[in-house]
């Protein structure tokens, strides 16, 4: 009897053994089922946040290239937009489970996405502050010749390398000559802030320095006289001078620069309130031929 006992309670051993290794129970079976309901949700899970990533994207680039490149602001680079997150115990209660690298990349990249979302909710931020200011930006980027010169047949000198008139060697020509009759109206650009109005500065003669605000300036050198001072506020065609011929000037003309963040632009550029079509191709045509400028 203690044999067959024995005998029996070995196989009644392995058999449990057997069993509890390759047999699921009721409950097991049961949290199984939870674990690949899990599982399967999490991978839809991530199928969305492709999703929402790729609109997301899409956004990204429109706000960059579209919205804050027409109000001249500057696009928030990828290093900012997508930079990661600091600390290696982060996720670390994610960590020592069966699914735990499945639940670390899945909220890794939920914290990209929402961070992300909150980088381009302050873009918008900001875009809607420039849009509130665009009827003044738009009245103080300068878009105006500076004289009426319909017909453009005196346009002597443009923006580029000339012959300087006095010491007759190449030189680089940082903006426009509008050539007029001595006393000729100068009109401001834009609207603006008077800068300065003085003689100051060498080779300009009578000139004035107009603050647009945005980054742009203007100035108008080589007038009979100025009618404005330092510190008044300007608005666009109000007149701030007379053609003249002072400082390093050989006649008559109004010298034009257009100043962007500093750097000195084609003034050619910002005629569009001004010019036909017709005029402003003309008015490229002339300006780019090789001549003498005045100044």
């Amino acid at each position: 009897m203690l044999s067959y006992l024995a005998t029996g309670l070995f196989f009644a051993t392995i058999t449990i053994i057997l069993a509890f290794k390759y047999l699921n129970s009721p409950k097991e079976k049961q949290l199984r089922r939870e674990n690949e309901v899990i599982s399967l949700q999490y991978e839809l899970l991530n199928n969305r946040m492709t999703e929402v990533a790729e609109v997301l994207e899409n956004i990204q680039e429109r706000d960059n290239n579209i919205y804050r490149t027409i109000f001249e602001a500057e696009p928030i680079p990828a290093s900012i937009r997508k930079a990661g997150f600091g600390g290696v115990d982060r996720y670390k209660e994610l960590q020592g489970y069966n699914n735990s690298d499945l639940m670390v990349e899945t909220s890794k990249r939920m914290d990209r996405i929402s961070k992300q979302l909150y980088i381009q909710s302050k873009s918008f931020d900001e875009v809607v502050k420039l849009v509130k200011g665009k009827a003044q930006l738009l009245a103080s980027i300068p878009a105006i010749q500076p004289i009426a010169n319909e017909d453009l047949r005196h346009q002597p000198s443009g923006f580029g390398w000339r012959t300087h008139p006095i010491y007759k060697t190449p030189e680089f020509h940082p903006g426009m000559d509008f050539a007029a009759p001595q006393g000729t109206e100068i009109r401001a650009t834009g609207d603006a802030t008077v800068e300065r109005a003085d003689a100051a500065a060498q080779g300009y003669g009578n000139h004035v320095v107009l603050n647009h605000g945005y980054g742009y300036k203007t100035l108008y050198g080589h007038m009979l006289k100025f009618v404005v001072h330092p510190g008044q506020k300007i608005k666009r065609g109000q007149l701030i001078g007379y053609v003249g011929s002072t400082g390093l000037s050989t006649a008559p003309h109004v010298h034009y620069e257009v100043l962007k963040g500093g750097e000195k632009m084609n003034p050619i550029n910002y005629y569009y309130s001004d010019l036909t079509p017709e005029q402003y191709q003309k008015l490229i045509e002339l300006s780019e031929q090789s001549s003498q400028s005045f100044d």
